[in-house]
């Protein structure tokens, strides 16, 4: 599908991020877009920049209030959807909302964990059940699913457990290539792309504290918050560039899109030689980017616990 003008696309997780970026650039290209996301505001803010991007007046961007991993939310947004649109059918149906949590099975909580796989997994499984038969009635169709590169490799350092995020990218990464053939044998003009990026300049660690199962200390989410803006402000790549290739994977009808030089980086690193992908440091330069914010993340977290003490200690008078 080289052209989306006209087309009828669906983005998950619109309101900030790659999927703000990916509604953006649809309407920019002339696609008709529907977002959804837990943030009112978030997408308030996403579709007046589409609007704004977008080439005509006559280009329909709405925006739905849905949880992803909630199945009979996701059959809603899809009727209100088709609704907008006036029609039956979508072109486009990017599978793109994620959150972190339940690193560790030892230290984090069943809810964290449940979380994390619910919204990264169980988001883009609802996502293409609701939106099958819609798909379908298309003329041409393509799902992208967003995956990770913790989709091939289930870690973000050696000393850091990252279970359920990892657990659910490599779903993603199988579903969606399990169904390249399902849709070949069903419904051939449908295809399917898995999305692997690197570090990319989103939110999704602030999204992680705002809509995850983790009830946080007062120091814990400033800690979070500082380490947001790093992990946005670090990235090797925008969003927005993000979107770029994503878009232009689609219009090549690549099933397989690695987004960022570090994705491609590791990618070849994991397949030259697997047996060492979890040995201390194999990630170290790769993600260098990340290992900083990290440590600017402790620093930070210190930080506020030391200001937090040190108020305590005015407060009582020592």
């Amino acid at each position: 599908m080289q052209d989306f003008a006209g087309r009828i696309a669906v983005v998950t997780g619109g309101g900030t991020g790659m999927g703000r970026e990916l509604v953006v650039q649809l309407a920019e290209a002339g696609a008709h877009v529907s977002t959804c996301d837990l943030s009112e505001e978030a997408m308030a803010e996403t579709a007046s920049l589409a609007r704004a991007a977008a080439p005509a007046s006559d280009v329909r961007i709405s925006t739905h209030r849905c949880d992803v991993s909630d199945e009979a939310a996701m059959a809603v947004f899809r009727d209100e959807v088709l609704d907008a649109h006036g029609g039956d059918h979508v072109n486009l149906l990017f599978n793109n909302a994620g959150l972190s949590g339940g690193g560790s099975l030892f230290t984090d909580s069943r809810d964290s964990w449940d979380r994390c796989f619910d919204v990264c997994f169980g988001g883009v499984r609802w996502g293409t059940l609701a939106f099958l038969d819609a798909l379908v009635a298309a003329d041409e169709a393509h799902i992208v699913n967003t995956s990770s590169v913790n989709g091939f490799w289930a870690s973000i350092g050696s000393d850091r457990p990252h279970t359920a995020y990892s657990a659910a990218k490599f779903a993603v990464k199988g579903f969606t290539e399990a169904l390249i053939t399902d849709l070949a044998v069903n419904a051939p003009h449908v295809r399917a792309s898995v999305v692997m990026p690197g570090h990319i300049g989103t939110s999704i660690v602030g999204n992680s504290v705002r809509f995850g199962h983790r009830d946080l200390t007062p120091e814990e989410r400033e800690a979070a918050i500082a380490a947001d803006r790093m992990f946005h402000d670090l990235a090797p790549m925008s969003a927005a560039a993000a979107a770029t290739v994503i878009l232009d994977g689609v219009r090549a009808d690549r099933w397989r899109i690695l987004v960022g030089d570090d994705a491609h980086a590791l990618d070849a690193a994991v397949r030259a030689n697997p047996e060492t992908a979890y040995d201390p440091g194999f990630g170290d330069v790769l993600f260098a980017e990340i290992r900083a914010a990290t440590e600017a993340l402790g620093e930070a977290a210190d930080d506020a616990l030391a200001d937090g003490s040190a108020d305590d200690a005015a407060r009582d008078g020592s």
